[in-house]
């Protein structure tokens, strides 16, 4: 399966060392970072995703860790419909 360009985006994000996480709800996104993360992966956020319009930006942050998660924060393993 060839990967998006929304989720090369975030999985370069997680390279760095970027602690942001996803809650979804009634799909819907928000972004919750309750650590600090590496100055790379905050400034690759605010160049490279914080930018984009919404509805990419939301694609996107699709793709963090959930915080919905049953402890699974693996997003190979993720479809987004």
């Amino acid at each position: 399966m060839e990967k998006t360009e929304t989720r090369t985006l975030a999985e370069q994000y997680l390279n760095l060392g970027g602690t942001r996480q996803v809650m979804i709800d009634d799909n819907k996104t928000f972004i919750r970072q309750y650590e600090e993360e590496p100055s790379k992966a905050a400034a690759f956020w605010h160049e490279h995703i914080e930018s984009l319009d919404q509805a990419t930006r939301e694609d996107v942050e699709f793709f963090l860790p959930s915080i919905n998660a049953d402890g699974n924060t693996d997003t190979t393993e993720r479809t987004k419909t």
